[in-house]
């Protein structure tokens, strides 16, 4: 397929995303099977085009004046693509499978228009009735920080220290282009570019073999920040498919007892082969049984229970742009519901001078530094550990990482501006000793 002619699938694409209500993905994987002449490059540049319109839809629709399928596609091309308005014209040339070329308002708004008095969630790309919310937590900073939410994100992948270093997996994998990430001790990372295909990790033998495992490099910190340690009892209460639990268990160097639970079991599936492919023997999972407590022989003596706590994933937006756009006031609060039930059920599980890690892949205050405020408030016999104490685990980078971070009195925030990660909120919570207690 010609560039013209991914960019007419990429306008057809969205065309039945708006009239169909489905998920990009849905729709991208509709279209490569009715499509089996597309060739994987084609898919990719396909995909890569649908992506960035989805990241840049506000705006681009903006700087084009007009709200349609064209005029998004049009638009992202000025403003993520950086592309002249001759370089557009060139590829809508009307010709064989090409889009029809461009209008004279087409060609006007492209030329002169800008997002200088577009509003913030314009400019930002981001749902209206998110504003406030973003304004409390970035102030005038919002529309750069909500552009750099909507930036393709890299491939960051975690080195399993149970099997291997990190510069042996790096030079194994140089093909891949991969670098040594810029805070984690054990991550490498991937730069990908506009049009680039996700590389094959998984046929990797580092892969295969459990030496390496794909997680944002903030994901990585927020394990890192626990500081978990060989010998402790150690839960991660929202295990999901295991990415934190594989951290945890490297961390604590296959010594001491973990143990991996989640509210929904079908989240769980994929973490006994995850957890055996990484050489990790010291893990339990517990998949909950009907009414039963499946942590009810833990009460009060966990050292760390970890929280990868259910919300609203704002901070991974770069990965799954279409879900901003799908995002509705309700899913918060159900998320802010589920939030307070994992923090109560943690605080029961944890000994006194044990501690709970508590983080989101959010960056909206009511998941964040309110919750937390609100768990201390019923909650007297927690305090937070202060930024700065959670991040010395990072040794050299501690100093230059707190300094990149949004800090507050409940935790720390990363965001993809700050700190080139997801944004994640981190907050340590440790539980007061037996002789400090009223």
């Amino acid at each position: 397929m010609t560039p013209a002619a991914r960019l007419s699938a990429a306008i057809e694409l969205i065309d039945t995303i708006d009239a169909q209500r489905v998920p990009a993905a849905k729709a991208l994987k509709e279209w490569g099977t009715a499509h089996r002449y597309a060739g994987s490059g084609d898919r990719a540049a396909i995909s890569g085009l649908l992506w960035d319109v989805l990241r840049r839809r506000a705006s681009s629709a903006w700087i084009m004046d007009e709200d349609t399928s064209r005029a998004r596609v049009l638009g992202m091309l000025r403003l993520e693509r950086g592309m002249s308005t001759d370089a557009i014209a060139a590829l809508c040339d009307g010709g064989r499978f090409a889009p029809e070329p461009l209008t004279s308002g087409e060609r006007a708004a492209l030329t002169s228009r800008t997002l200088a008095e577009a509003p913030a969630h314009i400019a930002g790309d981001y749902p209206e009735w998110l504003d406030g919310y973003l304004a409390q937590v970035f102030g005038d900073d919002r529309v750069a920080e909500a552009t750099a939410m909507a930036s393709r994100a890299p491939l960051d992948l975690r080195v399993n220290t149970l099997k291997a270093k990190r510069e042996k997996v790096q030079g194994s994998i140089a093909h891949l282009g991969a670098q040594p990430t810029r805070w984690s001790p054990i991550g490498l990372r991937i730069e990908l570019g506009a049009d680039a295909r996700n590389p094959g990790i998984h046929s990797e033998e580092d892969f295969i073999k459990g030496a390496i495992e794909v997680q944002d490099e903030g994901s990585q910190l927020a394990t890192l920040l626990s500081a978990a340690k060989p010998g402790e009892q150690v839960i991660d209460l929202c295990a999901g498919a295991g990415g934190k639990t594989l951290a945890l268990a490297a961390m604590m160097q296959g010594k001491g007892r973990l143990i991996a639970t989640d509210s929904d079991k079908r989240q769980l599936a994929p973490i006994f082969e995850r957890l055996s492919r990484a050489g990790v023997h010291n893990a339990d999972v517990r998949a909950p049984k009907g009414e039963g407590d499946t942590l009810g022989d833990i009460r009060a003596s966990a050292d760390l229970v970890l929280i990868d706590a259910p919300c609203t994933g704002t901070g991974t937006w770069r990965r799954n742009p279409d879900a901003k756009w799908r995002m509705r006031p309700g899913a918060l609060e159900v998320r802010l519901k589920d939030q307070v039930e994992v923090l109560d059920r943690a605080a029961a599980l944890v000994k006194p001078g044990g501690r709970i890690a508590y983080s989101t892949c959010s960056v909206l205050p009511p998941e964040n530094g309110e919750q937390i405020r609100a768990f201390t408030a019923r909650n007297s016999d927690f305090t937070v550990v202060p930024p700065s104490q959670t991040v010395t685990v990072l040794w050299d980078k501690a100093e230059d990482f707190a300094a990149a971070t949004l800090q507050s009195p409940e935790g720390l925030l990363m965001t993809p501006r700050r700190t080139g990660t997801d944004g994640f909120f981190v907050s340590i919570l440790k539980r007061k000793p037996l002789s400090s207690q009223a």
